[in-house]
């Protein structure tokens, strides 16, 4: 009923059903993971009316797992690829001077699917792409602000100048126009950068 797929890898059907409407499959080397493909094989529909929510676990040995909603998949979008590559934890040997002989400390990752009432996941997928504009328009205005703070690091008066001919200088008020022109734009549309 259900697939994942890895790139460079196999094609993984074996999915673990753990309740009535919950399935499980474990993702083995999971750091050397930045996308994965959930889909329906087509054998099983989903029941009318329902999709299955799918969910990443990052292992943590010292919690319990904790489940981050990725998006869904339905019969009428049977197929849907995740970036999970944010979404993994940084882990840091305990003993970092691991010498010539360290070896690889290799992590399996989890990916659940709860079937659901699609009426109940699509809230939450509208949710998550609401949080990853957000981030992306954090994001672009830290980067701006930062590149002011840096062109105006540089900033001198006209009397201030040392002459030279081959030198291009461009006025402060200028990147400051820029500036907030960028700004607006990202308030009333925080994807036109797409189409620059």
């Amino acid at each position: 009923m259900l697939g994942i797929i890895v790139s460079g890898r196999l094609v993984q059907t074996d999915f673990q059903q753990i309740s009535e409407n919950q399935f499980l499959i474990n993702v083995p080397d999971a750091d050397n993971v930045n996308h994965i493909v959930i889909f329906l094989t087509g054998t099983v529909p989903l029941p009318e009316g329902m999709g299955g929510a799918v969910y990443f676990s990052w292992p943590d040995t010292n919690a319990p797992p904790n489940w981050q909603f990725l998006g869904y998949i339905s019969n009428n979008k049977p197929s849907a690829i995740f970036r999970i590559s944010d979404l993994k934890k940084n882990h840091e040997f305990e003993n970092a001077n691991l010498g010539i002989f360290g070896a690889k400390i290799s992590h399996s990752a989890q990916i659940g699917i709860s079937v659901e009432p699609l009426s109940a996941i699509e809230p939450l997928s509208a949710l998550v792409a609401s949080t990853t504009t957000e981030s992306h328009v954090k994001f672009a205005q830290k980067m701006i602000i930062n590149f002011m703070n840096y062109v105006s690091s540089f900033s001198v008066t006209q009397s201030q100048m040392t002459p030279n001919p081959t030198e291009n200088f461009v006025p402060l008020s200028s990147v400051q126009g820029w500036y907030e022109t960028f700004e607006r734009r990202l308030q009333q549309n925080p994807n036109f950068w797409k189409q620059l």
